[in-house]
């Protein structure tokens, strides 16, 4: 099949395939009706005052030529986030945004110190959160965990109170700990504290590094901090050394392609190291950074590498996998999902077709063909 015709591959396509969404940010990614609706209600004045208003305030989708620029559009989504209810309703509704483009694992990023204005207690933040993604779970099948989230720009020892509340959620939702905010004059090392305890708890880390600064971010991110995987990764390819040694280690890459458009991290997606990543042979997942301020989703994601940067079907599947084979889970869980999700992609051709699922064998119940598609066996799904 010609490329040409490879590119006919619609967004619908990339809907039904199962997906992962390891780089998402629970306050980039609202609902613009709930953004108003929760304004509403608790009485939150906002820079418009309807949806098509807000989407042109907050730039949503656009190039706005910086991350800083790209951050401004937080402080509309967090006005309306410091109560238990709307962080529950928030966690849900992107749950629930996720499992409807068949997402099956997600996990949700966010700095709980952001959500405290109105005088909520950091561990309240965390459950309502916690309980609005268990309810997604139960209604739409979604897995999601949280990963707390220090904030560069603002104190190391903001950041090692993040650390000791993720130590205090280990086991109860919390997978991971991260360095979001101003990457630039903020370096990592400056909040090496919080990492240190975050890692004497034996507990992931994933840093935003390369994405504002150069390759030296990501390099004080894995030897500094210790990052298990690295948020955007834009930059590696200006040093061929660590390129290589981020590869030789299975360091996963959280790439974002739309979002690093827009915040001028590349100049366009034509020039996004994405396939030279690929190519090479590096780990790399994709996900959406912020659904609502990208105005993406996972399956968008795909399709623009697909469409945009001209990657084939397989590269497409390889880094579904390698979506799965990066989350925080435990191991024994991954290779469930690694072994289901490898059956799975076999349904999807490059032509476009896509085979409907094997139904149960007769008298199997759907917990026990679960329990069959989930053998602990991942051999044919090529390197960890």
């Amino acid at each position: 099949m010609s490329d040409t015709e490879q590119s006919k591959l619609p967004l619908e396509f990339f809907q039904q395939l199962p997906k992962t969404d390891l780089h998402v940010h629970l306050d980039g990614s609202l609902r613009l009706d709930t953004i108003l609706d929760l304004a509403a209600r608790q009485k939150v004045q906002l820079p418009a005052a309807d949806a098509d208003g807000l989407r042109s305030v907050m730039h949503l989708g656009e190039n706005v030529g910086s991350l800083v620029e790209y951050l401004k559009a937080f402080d509309v989504t967090l006005s309306v986030m410091q109560t238990e209810e709307s962080l529950y309703r928030v966690a849900y509704e992107l749950a629930e945004d996720a499992a409807r483009e068949n997402v099956r694992y997600m996990e949700v990023r966010y700095a709980p110190m952001l959500h405290t204005r109105l005088g909520l207690r950091l561990t309240g933040v965390v459950e309502a959160v916690l309980a609005g993604l268990r309810e997604a779970h139960e209604d739409w099948g979604i897995e999601s965990n949280v990963i707390i989230c220090g904030i560069r720009n603002i104190s190391p020892e903001s950041s090692l109170e993040m650390a000791e509340l993720a130590v205090a959620y280990k086991g109860r939702g919390v997978v991971g700990f991260d360095l979001a905010g101003g990457e630039d004059g903020h370096p990592a090392k400056h909040h090496k504290a919080a990492f240190q305890l975050v890692r004497d708890n034996n507990i992931n880390t994933t840093i935003h590094a390369g994405e504002a600064f150069g390759p030296e971010s990501i390099a004080q991110a894995l030897h500094v901090c210790g990052a298990h995987r690295i948020g955007h990764g834009c930059r590696l390819r200006e040093d061929g050394d660590l390129l290589h040694y981020v590869n030789d280690h299975r360091i996963p890459l959280e790439a974002c392609p739309s979002s690093n458009v827009q915040t001028g991290a590349v100049r366009d997606l034509a020039s996004h190291p994405l396939k030279l990543y690929q190519s090479l042979g590096l780990r790399v997942t994709i996900n959406t950074d912020n659904r609502l301020i990208t105005d993406t989703t996972v399956s968008k994601e795909l399709w623009i590498c697909h469409h945009k940067l001209g990657m084939p079907l397989r590269d497409i599947k390889s880094m579904i996998v390698a979506g799965f084979k990066s989350s925080f889970l435990p191991f024994h869980i991954k290779q469930q999902y690694l072994r289901r999700i490898a059956e799975e992609l076999t349904r999807f051709s490059d032509d476009g077709q896509v085979k409907p699922p094997t139904p149960p064998t007769s008298g199997r119940g759907r917990s026990d063909w679960r329990r069959h598609h989930l053998v602990d066996n991942t051999e044919e799904l090529g390197p960890n």
